[in-house]
């Protein structure tokens, strides 16, 4: 059997074991590290294919086009199975196979979430979902989060996000951020930064518009370096689901930071978790020899200092720092290894104007995402 007979098998056997739909909609994982997301019937499976097929084509010399690129899964052209020559598959990069622990969210973007030439039917139908659509231009449409303390995952489908009203919204976002112990402020920043570029790219652009379409969130939820990746890595693609999000295992781990001591003193320990410390533990010592505790900072309770008991820290004292201190100073600490793509183009249309209700989307995400930075 061939290297490609083998990789069809594979595929073929994971539509029996690990096939999720949500309506019409089926995505899996190929041998060779990319997702696969089924074309879905027309019109919208054949806009979405030209939409790729436009943007990543060879010859492509449309300067907007090419700088969108930068904003998409990688596209890597049709797939079909040698059983079901029929069935078409997109064939895209997995956003999330760098990452060990991704946390992951799913964002729909735009004050309509039905394209021009929807029926009235349809209108009222995508309206009743989320009302305040129109309003708050954006609906989460799942999440799939990291919780260190507990080494598993929290999710949550559409229902969370259509739930989430003007007073809850921020709250609702940031639970996104939150890993159990603490608020992911470097995350936060980072997804800022990606999101801006994106809104950037809208601002100077009046060829497409786009309606439906998402915008996926992923950012490192694990502490532990990465060395070696597991085998039992599963579909990624499959957090791009609008249905309830899987809890399927995933890999280990890779996230960088910044450790500080005592605003007192102002003095940086450094990034290692161990020579931190280290010379936290002297400077205890030199200064508080009759006392017996650690006080170690957490600006998620006040700003203050949070006592840790010395027996406490015996022995696992790295990791017991490496939780605290993942809620860093706003500015001082490294932005954390984030990705944040656009997704699903069933409904991208040619235009003369700028896309203003995508505009206005973003423009309000990164509001309620700065102000969750600045809480």
């Amino acid at each position: 059997m061939s290297r490609s007979q083998k990789g069809s098998v594979a595929v073929m056997q994971a539509f029996k074991s690990q096939r999720w739909k949500q309506a019409d909609l089926c995505i899996l994982q190929h041998p060779d590290g990319t997702v696969l997301k089924q074309l879905q019937p027309p019109p919208r499976g054949p806009r979405e294919l030209e939409f790729y097929t436009m943007v990543y084509a060879a010859d492509c010399a449309d300067a907007v086009l090419l700088e969108l690129r930068k904003h998409l899964p990688k596209y890597y052209g049709v797939w079909s199975p040698p059983s079901a020559p029929n069935d078409v598959y997109l064939k895209l990069e997995d956003v999330t196979h760098k990452f060990n622990k991704p946390c992951i969210m799913d964002v729909k973007i735009g004050r309509k979430s039905y394209d021009p030439f929807a029926s009235a039917e349809k209108i009222q139908q995508q309206v009743s979902k989320y009302p305040l659509m129109e309003e708050i231009g954006f609906l989460v449409l799942g999440m799939r989060v990291y919780h260190l303390h507990s080494d598993s995952y929290e999710t949550q489908n559409q229902h969370y996000g259509r739930g989430l009203t003007k007073e809850t919204l921020k709250e609702g976002v940031s639970k996104f951020f939150h890993n159990g112990f603490c608020l992911r402020k470097d995350a936060v920043a980072a997804s800022i930064q990606k999101v801006e570029k994106i809104l950037q790219w809208f601002e100077n652009q009046k060829q497409l518009n786009f309606y439906a379409s998402s915008l996926l969130f992923v950012y490192e939820g694990s502490s532990q370096p990465a060395t070696t990746k597991s085998n039992d890595r599963t579909l990624a693609g499959r957090f791009l689901s609008k249905g309830a999000l899987s809890d399927a295992d995933v890999l280990e781990c890779n996230n960088n930071f910044h450790l500080f001591s005592s605003p007192a003193n102002g003095t940086s320990v450094g990034k290692s978790l161990s020579k931190a410390y280290s010379r936290h533990r002297k400077l205890y010592a030199k200064k508080h020899q009759s006392q017996t505790s650690l006080k170690v900072e957490t600006l998620e309770q006040d700003n203050g200092w949070k006592s840790m008991s010395q027996e406490h820290l015996n022995g696992n004292v790295l990791s017991q720092l490496e939780k605290v201190f993942y809620h860093l100073p706003a500015g001082r600490q490294e932005i954390a290894e984030a990705e944040v793509r656009m997704i699903d183009f069933a409904h991208v249309f040619p235009s003369n104007t700028v896309d203003e209700g995508y505009v206005y989307g973003l423009k309000h995400l990164i509001a309620v995402l700065r102000s969750i930075l600045d809480s």
